[in-house]
């Protein structure tokens, strides 16, 4: 039986794929492409790169997790990131779903630590595009900047292989560990993914840890040079 690939083109809630300024931007940067690998590629080095990666955001307002919303904020996490390389699929007809798992994080910085309460991370946020007649998953959430400035290296996308987290970052050190899959979704599950951070990172919702800061990149410059 052939999948149903309509849900994962039709606009949702966060994955907002008929708001103006999330098909400006999906145009903007599918431009001259010419087939499907070539749009999505293009698509995800643009979510990685144009919007900056921040954990520091409110997480507590629905509007964080909204792919249109980073487009105007310039920045946020991992989740509404792959909404937005999701919505910006959809525009140009790639189906597009989101996906999530929980990781243990070796890299971060006091801050995050303190506010995540540890190095497990639930619900880190993930694309799947239907390429070529396979779903294919890639991680748009850290921005090549910010990589640099932790000494990990940027997750490349070739359009045919998935592109997760890389186990290591450039000296050797282990970084990001897969340890339990939520599984893939249309739209992002706003109300499951809220209640969990509540009970498992209530750190998130301590307005002082989410106030405004120089640069999350910054940070993790500093908490470099100090290990």
């Amino acid at each position: 039986m052939t999948e149903d690939l309509a849900p994962f083109l039709r606009p949702g809630r966060f994955v907002d794929s008929d708001h103006p300024d999330v098909v400006a931007f999906a145009h903007q940067h599918a431009a001259g492409t010419a087939t499907d690998r070539d749009r999505v590629v293009a698509l995800y080095y643009a979510v990685r790169d144009q919007v900056r990666y921040d954990p520091y955001v409110p997480y507590a307002e629905a509007d964080t997790y909204r792919a249109s919303a980073m487009i105007r904020r310039g920045r946020g996490f991992c989740i509404p990131k792959a909404a937005l390389l999701a919505a910006v699929c959809r525009v140009v007809g790639l189906p597009a779903r989101v996906g999530y798992a929980d990781v243990r994080n070796h890299l971060s910085t006091p801050r995050l630590s303190r506010m995540v309460g540890g190095d497990v991370y639930c619900w880190h946020g993930y694309t799947e595009t239907w390429v070529d007649g396979a779903w294919v998953k890639s991680t748009p959430a850290f921005n090549a900047a910010m990589c640099e400035k932790f000494g990990v290296h940027p997750l490349e996308f070739d359009g045919r292989e998935d592109s997760l987290l890389h186990p290591y970052d450039t000296s050797g050190r282990q970084h990001m560990e897969y340890l339990k899959e939520r599984g893939t979704f249309a739209d992002v599950p706003y109300d499951t993914i809220i209640a969990d951070f509540r009970r498992v990172h209530a750190g998130m919702f301590d307005d002082a840890a989410t106030a405004e800061h120089p640069d999350f990149a910054d940070e993790g410059a500093a908490a470099r040079e100090r290990s």
